[in-house]
């Protein structure tokens, strides 16, 4: 397919709020933008997606201030415009809610949306004129909380109503939103959803980046495609659907979105008998063999990651017992659980998986420093060698072992995290949302990925919010609700109903093995 810079104009018949064209932007061995169009009308959602490391973030990063484009040219409000900083970027009405929150949770809703443009009275700030104003805001996006409340108190779909407000409050014409829905409920996007309809209607305008592809359908008038620093494709909406669209961000089919494959099951590897843990875990029993990916599905605080982290060591257990390869065992610390063979690809890969000061060999090592380090000296040959094994194997794209790992994309980040428990060698391993944040072609690796664990031997424990992806990997699916276990399905007779019906009932007696 060739690379297209012909841009559908703006839904509207007048010239479009922001206009960039031909922007080029280059880092130290990597031209990360190459010659990019791009457009967004007055009141006008555009969905912009594409792969990891397509070049979305830098584009949106030009737009807001962040970086200088080394070539193009950008047009805002009919005017040219060059945004030295973020600031003035936001002082021309453009503001952007990042995925990771620029918050400080300490302070107050109020004080958090007027942060560096508090309201004054003489030389006093004028607190009754702000949360009057900060309560009209939360109004608008049907927040009913107090703004006086500190903002750490809030949900994190709450939080970023907020930085919506804080967008709003700063009279933003041109909102971008990075993966807005990351770790909303559904109750919460559809909330959202509402919220970008509104904004539309009054005027402003919103660039939406998500990874879901059926959110850029459901809130875009059209969608832009970038792949490997280029624009491929802008499209109304309508005129695309998720195949194509897929198509056009990886430049290939992807006729398999859950490459599942079937493996004899093996040997039980590991079983909980009777786990608790105050009210967050309540007599959870289970089992996962060899060979065999085991779905745990539920919804948002229903314990999922409560009960991988008890497995893990990392939150101590009232009662229960573990058994690995039949043999009882005591897990009191994620060192307990390391040595016996389980390992854990955290929900958070940022905060808790990865370092991400330090090297891509560094992090890929960092579990396994033992067998390396027999003398307190770190083989750093062996160090070099063991890294690139899972570089060459999990097609790892740094640009040396030596890159940081904060400078990489997400799915290359998770590649990493992977990398580091494959190299423990686990019996056990255990992905809390492994692809969420990751673009589909990265999730078909990793899927692949599981697959051939699967084929070594290794048992899989796999928690997820996606329920197609749950019913696409899975060759058991483990629902839990409240705290419990509330049915087993096994892969051929489970459907969204039916884990959706356990997802949200009491517990009941269970017709299948555990």
């Amino acid at each position: 397919m060739t690379t297209s810079n012909v841009v559908d104009p703006p839904t509207q018949n007048k010239p479009p709020l922001l206009e960039m064209r031909a922007i080029t932007k280059r880092f130290p061995g990597v031209l990360a933008l190459s010659e990019v169009n791009f457009s967004v009308g007055q009141g006008e959602v555009v969905a912009l997606v594409g792969e990891n490391g397509a070049g979305k973030s830098t584009l949106m990063k030009i737009i807001s201030g962040v970086y200088l484009a080394d070539a193009g040219e950008i047009s805002y409000k009919g005017k040219p415009v060059i945004f030295t900083n973020p600031r003035q970027a936001q002082a021309a009405g453009i503001a952007t809610i990042y995925q990771e929150l620029n918050q400080v949770p300490q302070l107050s809703i109020t004080e958090n949306i007027f942060l560096g443009s508090e309201i004054t009275r003489g030389p006093v700030i004028d607190w009754p004129e702000m949360h009057r104003q900060a309560r009209q805001l939360l109004a608008k996006l049907r927040l009913d909380v107090d703004p006086r409340t500190n903002l750490g108190r809030l949900g994190v779909g709450e939080q970023q109503m907020v930085e919506v407000a804080k967008a709003l409050h700063h009279k933003a014409d041109l909102i971008i939103m990075d993966e807005p829905t990351s770790a909303l409920s559904i109750r919460e996007i559809h909330d959202l959803f509402a919220i970008i309809r509104e904004l539309k209607a009054n005027g402003v305008s919103v660039i939406y980046i998500s990874h879901h592809l059926d959110e850029a359908f459901e809130v875009s008038d059209r969608i832009t495609v970038l792949r490997d620093g280029r624009h491929i494709a802008t499209r109304p909406a309508k005129m695309l659907d998720v195949e194509q669209l897929i198509k056009l961000m990886v430049g290939r089919d992807l006729s398999e979105k859950f490459p599942k494959e079937e493996v004899p099951r093996g040997p039980e590897i590991f079983r909980v008998e009777g786990l608790n843990q105050g009210k967050r875990l309540r007599n959870v029993s289970f089992s996962v063999h060899a060979g065999e990916i085991l779905g745990l599905a539920g919804l948002v605080g229903s314990g999922r990651t409560d009960l991988v982290r008890a497995i893990f060591g990392a939150d101590p257990i009232d009662s229960g017992k573990f058994f690995v390869q039949g043999h009882q065992v005591s897990i009191n610390s994620p060192r307990d659980a390391i040595r016996h063979g389980i390992a854990l690809l955290t929900e958070d890969r940022k905060q808790q998986g990865l370092l991400l000061q330090l090297n891509v060999r560094e992090n890929i090592t960092m579990a396994v420093l033992g067998r390396l380090t027999p003398t307190f000296v770190t083989n750093q040959r062996k160090e070099a060698a063991l890294a690139q094994n899972y570089i060459d194997k999990m097609a790892i794209k740094a640009s040396s072992q030596n890159q940081l790992a904060i400078n990489l994309s997400g799915g290359t980040q998770q590649k990493v995290v992977l990398s580091k428990w494959m190299a423990t060698s686990p019996r056990l391993l255990i992905f809390d949302e492994p692809t969420r944040g990751i673009d589909v072609g990265a999730k078909v690796e990793i899927y692949r990925m599981m697959n051939q664990l699967a084929q070594e031997g290794v048992a899989i424990l796999m928690v997820s919010s996606e329920l197609p992806e749950i019913l696409g990997m899975s060759d058991r699916i483990m629902v839990i609700h409240n705290g419990a276990v509330s049915g087993f399905l096994d892969r051929a007779e489970a459907t969204e109903e039916k884990i959706m019906e356990y997802a949200t009932s009491s517990e009941r007696t269970l017709t299948n093995s555990a």
